[in-house]
C-alpha cells in the first residue's frame, strides 16, 4: 500500500526544505512548484494559453514566461490571478496525478507530492496524508523579502492571498512548527517522516478483525507502529484551552520501539500539545525530551511497584527503582515534588484487578480515569467513581506503545504553566476524552519485547 502525503505549507514556512530533507532520506517527492514550471515552459500549451489571456507582455525576450510581471498583475487583481489558476491548475494537477499513480503502480510506501496551494485548489481530499509547515508571520515576512526580492509591501500582499495559516492546520494530520533553527526543523521533519513511514504500514483497520496469535510467526513482524484507521485531526481545542495525554511510552520502555520525536509530533499533530513520557521504570529519555521541549513534555516514570501494581509519578527529577513498594513509590514521588497518579486501577495485572485501588487512590493525587489500552474498555467504568471517593483530580492517557497510539486519549484543560501546580489547578477542570484502542496494539508491544531480544 502506498501512502499518498501532501506537503504543504504558506509562502516560506520551510516546506521545501523539509522535501529536501525527505528526499534526501529516499523518499519520491514531486514538487508542484517545479511542475508549475514546467507547464508554462516555452513551447508549452500552457504558456501559449497565458499569453492569451495575458498578453504578450508576460513573456520575456527569450521566450520564457516573465514571472515577476505576471505576479504583480494577479497579486493586485483577484480575477486575475483566479484566471491564471483556471489555466495552470487543471495543467498541474493532471501531472501531479500522473506522477502520483507512477508511485502508487511501483508499490512504494510513501510517495509524497509538496503542493503550495494544496487547500486553496481544493486537493486535499486526494491525499491520504497532509502535513503542513508553518513559521511565524514575522519571519515568513523577512524570508520572503530576503530570498525573493520583493518589497515589504508585496511581500505582505503575497501572505494575504494566502491565507491564515490556522484553519489549515486544523485540516492536516501532522504539522510541522518551523520555529527554530534548521537542526530543530530536521528533527522534526525527521519525526513526522517516522511516523508516516510507520502509517504506510499499519494494516487496513477494520473494529471487528479478530486478534492474531501472538504466537504466529512473524507475518506481521515489524509490527506496525500504527493501528488506528485514518483520522482527521479533531476541531481544535478552545481559545485558552489545551490538550493533554499524560500517559504514554517510547523507545525506553522494554516493550517500546517508539521514538520520542515521533511521539511528540504524533501529539501535537492531533492537537495534543503536552504529553507525559511515562515509561517503564525508566526516566532517562523522559527528561531528555522535557528539557529539549519544556513547553510540550512532562518527565514521569511508571513504575511497577512491589506489589506488582503500576503507579506514575509526573514532574520526576530522580528515577524510582522498579520494585519499591506501592506507599514507598508515592511518597518517593511527592519528596520531588512530583504528582502521584494512578493510572488504569482496575486493569487485570499491572491494576491489580482493583484489590489495592481504594489503597493506592487515597496516597495519590490523580486517576487515570480513561485508559485508551485498557481493554476491554468496560475496565474503565469505575474509575470515575474511585476518584470521587478520594477526591482526586481526574485525567486520561492513551497509554501509547506505538506511535499510532498516541492522544488516543487526552484531558482538555485550561491553558496553564508546565508545573506541578499548574497541572494540579488545570485539572480541576478538565473535561475527560477518548476512545478505546485496537485490540492489535497489543501485539505490537509483542513484537518490541521480542525485537530488542534479538542480537541485532
Amino acid at each position: 500500500m502506498t501512502l499518498r502525503v501532501a506537503l504543504t505549507g504558506n509562502a516560506a514556512s520551510g516546506k521545501s526544505t523539509v522535501a529536501e530533507r525527505w528526499r534526501a532520506a529516499g523518499v519520491p517527492v514531486v514538487s508542484a512548484d517545479q511542475v508549475a514550471r514546467d507547464v508554462v515552459a516555452p513551447g508549452t500549451e500552457g504558456l501559449e494559453r497565458v499569453r492569451a489571456a495575458f498578453g504578450d507582455e508576460v513573456v520575456a525576450a527569450d521566450g520564457t514566461l516573465d514571472r515577476a510581471r505576471l505576479r504583480d498583475i494577479v497579486f493586485r487583481d483577484s480575477h486575475a490571478r483566479a484566471r491564471l489558476e483556471g489555466i495552470t491548475h487543471p495543467l498541474i494537477r493532471a501531472q501531479v496525478d500522473e506522477w502520483v499513480a507512477h508511485r502508487v503502480a511501483e508499490g512504494v510506501p510513501l510517495a509524497v507530492a509538496e503542493i503550495p496551494l494544496l487547500f486553496e485548489a481544493g486537493r486535499d481530499e486526494a491525499f491520504d496524508r497532509i502535513v503542513f509547515v508553518d513559521a511565524p508571520a514575522d519571519v515568513r515576512l523577512e524570508r520572503i523579502v530576503r530570498t525573493r526580492g520583493l518589497a515589504e509591501d508585496a511581500a505582505r500582499r503575497l501572505m494575504a492571498a494566502q491565507g491564515d495559516p490556522g484553519p489549515k492546520r486544523a485540516r492536516s494530520h501532522h504539522v510541522i512548527d518551523n520555529d527554530g533553527d534548521l537542526a530543530s526543523l530536521e528533527a522534526r521533519a525527521d519525526a513526522v517522516l517516522e511516523a508516516l513511514r510507520s502509517e504506510s504500514h499499519a494494516p487496513p483497520f477494520r473494529p471487528d478483525a479478530p486478534v492474531p496469535d501472538a504466537a504466529a510467526p512473524a507475518a506481521a513482524s515489524p509490527l506496525s507502529e500504527n493501528h488506528a484507521p485514518p483520522f482527521r485531526p479533531e476541531a481544535p481545542a478552545p481559545a485558552g484551552w489545551i490538550r493533554l495525554d499524560l500517559h504514554m511510552h517510547t523507545r525506553a520502555s522494554w516493550d517500546c520501539l517508539s521514538d520520542p520525536e515521533a511521539v511528540l509530533a504524533r501529539a501535537r499533530s492531533r492537537g495534543v500539545e503536552r504529553i507525559a513520557i511515562t515509561d517503564h521504570n525508566e526516566l532517562w529519555l523522559a527528561q531528555e525530551m522535557a528539557a529539549r521541549y519544556p513547553e510540550h513534555v512532562i518527565a514521569g516514570e511508571e513504575v511497577k511497584t512491589a506489589e506488582g501494581i503500576d503507579v506514575i509519578g509526573l514532574y520526576l527529577t530522580e528515577v524510582i527503582p522498579k520494585g519499591t513498594p506501592a506507599r514507598e513509590t508515592c511518597e518517593r514521588i511527592r519528596a520531588q515534588g512530583g504528582i502521584a497518579y494512578l493510572p488504569h486501577p482496575y486493569a487485570k495485572g499491572k491494576g491489580g484487578g482493583g484489590k489495592m485501588a481504594d489503597e493506592l487512590a487515597a496516597l495519590c493525587e490523580v486517576v487515570e480515569v480513561f485508559n485508551a489500552r485498557l481493554h476491554p474498555g468496560r475496565l474503565n467504568d469505575p474509575a470515575p467513581a474511585l476518584a470521587e471517593r478520594h477526591g482526586c483530580l481526574r485525567s486520561a492517557g492513551s497509554d501509547a506503545h506505538t506511535v499510532g497510539e498516541v492522544a488516543g486519549a487526552w484531558v482538555e484543560v485550561p491553558a496553564h504553566p508546565n508545573t506541578p501546580d499548574g497541572l494540579r489547578a488545570a485539572l480541576a477542570s478538565g473535561r475527560i476524552h477518548g476512545t478505546t484502542s485496537s485490540n492489535l496494539v497489543h501485539l505490537a508491544s509483542t513484537w518490541a519485547k521480542v525485537r530488542k531480544k534479538l542480537p541485532f
